[in-house]
């Protein structure tokens, strides 16, 4: 029998499919992603159903190298990009292109939201944690105040994951962990907050899915897609947020282990057994995917300026690579600032990016691209830092003193793991350079055995349910 990873990254879908006994990885695929083309800076979206077409050719690529019966699958989970927004009409069709995790075109509608919810302390103590630009409830007032012929018809919201678990299933809902996402629920309780919904608009709480437990699967796969592959009987998981599912991925399951993970943006993250607040709001108080909590730090921009810079250079990662190789470390002082998609810690959501210190030795290839990957890197070693001094507070969890895994989203070189770990002086255990190392069906392509030894036990015992209804 056989299971199924699939991976909905901002830029790409990727799928494993993995051997149920063995842990052995037996079939591959990737597909890329469209971004929607000629937005104002700030903007960032996608057709979502780019994402089920690039879900059906990555899968059409994995079945291909796999060579086995589709009838042996039994099992299908989804990591997606955190905070899209995806808005349904009542037939269950996107209204509109989805706006994305870093789309930060609604910084007006997250002051509002602020505002409403009585300031950045009061959100806190209200939420667990301060609504950020990249959150969905902006997106969704965004929606009110610029399209309301839109915003009308807007019947079901959902997150890019939860939008997949839609179309292989026909069931609308959330889990926690994505769902902490949103700014819209309160991350102690679980439950969607009444003043949160309410600040968007009276109406929506009826327009929220009910929230689950993640450990409850979504249901069985059904439909034209499981008609189209030959699926008989095939559970789809509730999946989670790609940072929620990257924290099982490396065994970021319990206290003592922390995970950096390295994509289009970059996350520290760590479990904690206990809701988890920070009251400078910097990190994001999330749920995760086993029942737990995963605050969590995010930087916009990492891979997303390399691939920008490959792009210009036309070259490749090799090639990147032994361009920066050339420049010594600290690029002779060239400095660059990679806030291509503004920030979201520091919260600078309109910045723009910057080289600084160019001179005739730095304005070159070699200086620029060094000065490219160690800008990234310096930014989410200030992401690492602000984890540590918030965690080393609260005993048994956090950075200080942990175990630190790394992943990442795509492809690394020799110059970007030794830039990205230099901010990180804590032990590190790269667990994977390869894609989909977040699915919660694949676990890690390089290490067969759970990555940490009470990965096992996570998974047993009672099954926790609200003690009330999930909506508003």
């Amino acid at each position: 029998m056989f299971s199924i990873g699939v991976d909905s990254g901002t830029q790409s879908t990727k799928v494993l499919i993995v051997d149920f006994e063995s842990g052995r990885i037996v079939g591959r695929g990737q597909a890329p992603h469209a971004m929607i083309p000629g937005l104002k800076p700030g903007e960032s979206e996608q057709d979502p159903d780019v994402w089920i077409r690039a879900f059906e050719e990555a899968l059409k690529e994995a079945l291909a190298e796999a060579r086995i019966d589709p009838g042996q699958v039994r099992a299908l989970g989804v990591s997606g990009q955190q905070h899209g927004f995806v808005p349904l009409d009542a037939a269950g069709c996107p209204i509109r292109p989805a706006k994305l995790w870093n789309d930060t075109s609604t910084v007006a509608e997250n002051e509002a939201l602020l505002d409403a919810l009585g300031g950045t302390e009061a959100a806190i103590e209200k939420l667990g944690l301060a609504p950020a630009v990249g959150f969905t409830a902006s997106k969704i007032l965004w929606l009110k105040r610029h399209e309301p012929a839109a915003f009308a018809r807007l019947a079901t919201v959902l997150l890019p994951h939860n939008y997949i678990n839609f179309k292989l299933t026909g069931r609308a809902c959330m889990e926690y962990g994505d769902a902490s996402g949103t700014g819209l629920m309160d991350i102690r309780t679980r439950r969607w907050h009444p003043e949160a919904v309410a600040a968007v608009d009276a109406s929506l709480g009826a327009k929220l899915p009910a929230l689950d437990h993640p450990l409850e699967p979504i249901g069985p796969m059904k439909g034209g897609i499981a008609a189209a592959f030959g699926f008989k009987d095939v559970l789809v998981s509730s999946g989670g947020g790609d940072n929620m599912m990257g924290a099982i991925g490396t065994g970021n399951v319990s206290p003592g282990v922390c995970t950096v993970s390295l994509g289009t943006s970059g996350t520290v993250y760590a479990y904690f057994d206990r809701p988890f607040s920070d009251p400078k709001g910097e990190i994001a108080a999330f749920c995760d995917s086993t029942g737990g909590w995963l605050p969590l730090l995010c930087t916009m921009n990492v891979t997303n300026t390399t691939e920008l810079w490959k792009s210009i250079l036309d070259v490749d990662n090799v090639r990147l690579d032994t361009r920066a190789a050339a420049a010594p470390a600290g690029a002779d002082g060239l400095l660059f600032l990679p806030f291509i998609d503004g920030e979201r810690v520091p919260v600078l959501p309109q910045a723009k990016g910057v080289f600084f210190g160019l001179d005739r030795a730095t304005f070159g290839a070699a200086h620029m691209s060094r000065a490219v990957m160690e800008g990234a890197s310096s930014i989410w070693g200030t992401a690492w830092d602000a984890c540590g001094s918030s965690a080393s507070a609260r005993p048994r969890s956090g950075p200080p003193g942990a175990e630190a895994r790394a992943a990442y989203g795509g492809k690394s070189s020799p110059t970007s793991s030794r830039s990205r770990s230099s901010p990180c002086t804590r032990r590190k255990r790269p667990l994977s350079a390869r894609p989909c190392r977040r699915s919660g069906a694949g676990r890690t392509p390089t290490d067969r055995r759970p990555a940490s030894p009470n990965w096992p036990r996570r998974w047993s015992g009672p099954r926790p349910r609200p003690s009330s209804p999930t909506r508003p």
